[in-house]
């Protein structure tokens, strides 16, 4: 919050690598909700799989698996710092719906290791909308599978990072329709294509998705500083209040986790 009030009172720009939000395709499904394409929003999944942890590989010399699972310099939580707020941020970011609600259950799997692992959350978002999180860094098999589902009144969107080029939107009475991401895709929505890189059929992904996000900003600071106006939603980038809500986020599951009570409030 310190951080907050000073880029309030200095009127500066502040950029959060939420780095999922900058592939276009994620912007296309986020345009999708925000038009009303899929109707209301009912349910939000999210899910965030990994297996490094799956051993105490801190102990054997790896430096990344060190810092994450040491509660002085990763905080209160270990797989909820490093991923959950990353889905989180996504399903937010997405959705256009703040959860409001949390029943979080944080998970040391593995002996030994000090903090949480493996996390299982129900939400209660704006609007009635229910959701899910799963964020976990010991299931055998998983890389980085981040995948995320939206299911409106008419219809629902699919996205999977191993598959990043491709959104899915699933109807009810009729066949499912796969878009692709590609510059010259004249069927995608201006923010979706202003963050593609390349023709349709050539790949792009995660370095892309950061470039966005610095491309964003950096355009961001220049026409703040030329003051000069421009579209937000074009150029959007995780800000400071993206950051404020995930260390919120954090601090309320792990009060949920600990707590007998069912539901903890975001607030």
């Amino acid at each position: 919050m310190e951080l907050k009030a000073l880029v309030e009172e200095k009127k500066l720009l502040f950029c959060v690598t939420f780095t999922y939000t900058g592939y276009p395709l994620i912007k296309e499904a986020k345009h999708l909700i925000k038009t009303g394409t899929l109707g209301k929003v009912i349910k939000a999944f999210v899910e965030y799989p990994q297996q490094w942890l799956s051993k105490q590989v801190e102990n054997s010399g790896n430096k990344q698996a060190e810092w994450r699972t040491d509660p002085k310099r990763s905080g209160i939580a270990g797989c909820l710092v490093d991923i959950g707020i990353h889905a989180f941020n996504l399903l937010e970011y997405v959705s256009g719906l703040k959860v409001q609600e949390i029943c979080a259950d944080l998970t040391t799997f593995v002996d030994g290791r000090d903090l949480d692992d493996d996390c299982s959350l129900l939400l209660k978002l704006e609007n009635g909308a229910k959701g899910a999180l799963l964020a976990s860094q010991v299931l055998s098999g998983e890389e980085n599978s981040l995948r995320i589902c939206i299911w409106g009144d008419n219809g629902s969107i699919e996205w999977n990072q191993n598959d990043c080029n491709s959104l899915y939107l699933k109807w009810i009475n009729k066949p499912v329709e796969i878009l692709r991401a590609g510059t010259n895709f004249s069927y995608l929505s201006l923010n979706a294509r202003k963050n593609c890189r390349t023709p349709g059929g050539h790949p792009e992904g995660y370095i892309e998705a950061f470039a966005n996000i610095y491309r964003n900003f950096g355009m961001a600071l220049v026409y703040k500083n030329f003051n000069i106006y421009y579209d937000k939603e074009i150029f959007d980038y995780p800000e400071i209040d993206d950051g404020v809500r995930a260390m919120l986020f954090i601090e309320k599951c792990v009060e949920s986790s600990k707590s007998d009570i069912k539901w903890t409030k975001m607030c």
